[in-house]
């Protein structure tokens, strides 16, 4: 397992000091592909986080273990209002930002984990995840294919210059398995309850929505804000 795997989402990572000059800052970033909110805010996180010359820590987690030990319920299990406000905020942000993508696609809700799994196997063999991290949003919101599928998975890992064989292999170990319920567990232990979040020096930053109170504590350099 490799060192970027095993940091506490939103610590420094090995030699870096959070907030001191001279080193980069490093974002925790917890969420999981079968997320709309993590999709549209993907995009303008990373490229918040270059601005700012911060460190991306990828933490896929699992939603079916965080939400209950955390007070959340699946979409199906949620007060009809709540559902059709939701339809109403994914409505609302799809055309704030100029998306085009389905509202409930094909195969959602599917079975993220092999997906989610793959990410933290690039992490953990070194590579940079966001090239799949995208071309996996886009899949699954706007192209309407089933990342449970490991041949469609493959092919993703290809496009974004990755063997597949030896992700999937990777992904596929007990070892990664352990790390994915670890980012969950470790995200309940930080505060995070909900996808996406972001962790900045141990304040959690929920929601796409809250990228640009992320964006101004990346600027200002401040303390963190704490319960």
């Amino acid at each position: 397992m490799g060192e970027r795997d095993r940091l506490i989402p939103g610590e420094p990572g090995p030699g870096t000091v959070a907030g001191q000059a001279g080193g980069p800052r490093t974002i925790g970033y917890c969420f999981t592909l079968l997320s709309p909110w993590a999709y549209i805010g993907h995009q303008p996180f990373l490229s918040i986080a270059s601005r700012h010359g911060a460190r991306v820590n990828y933490k896929p987690m699992a939603l079916g273990e965080v939400f209950p030990n955390s007070g959340g319920l699946p979409l199906d299990k949620r007060h009809p209002l709540r559902q059709a406000y939701r339809t109403i905020e994914l409505k609302r942000w799809r055309a704030r930002h100029g998306l085009d993508f389905h509202l409930r696609p094909a195969f959602w809700p599917l079975d993220i984990a092999r997906a989610d799994r793959a990410v933290i196997a690039l992490v953990t063999l070194g590579r940079e995840p966001a090239p799949f991290v995208g071309l996996a949003f886009s899949a699954i919101w706007q192209k309407q294919l089933d990342l449970a599928d490991d041949a469609v998975i493959a092919r993703l890992l290809s496009e974004a210059g990755h063997d597949p064989t030896e992700i999937l292999t990777e992904a596929g170990k007990v070892e990664t398995g352990e790390r994915y319920r670890a980012n969950g567990n470790e995200a309940l232990a930080a505060g995070v309850f909900g996808s996406p979040t972001y962790l900045l020096d141990g304040e959690p930053f929920w929601g796409q929505d809250r990228l640009e109170c992320l964006d101004e504590a990346l600027a200002e350099g401040r303390d963190p804000i704490r319960a």
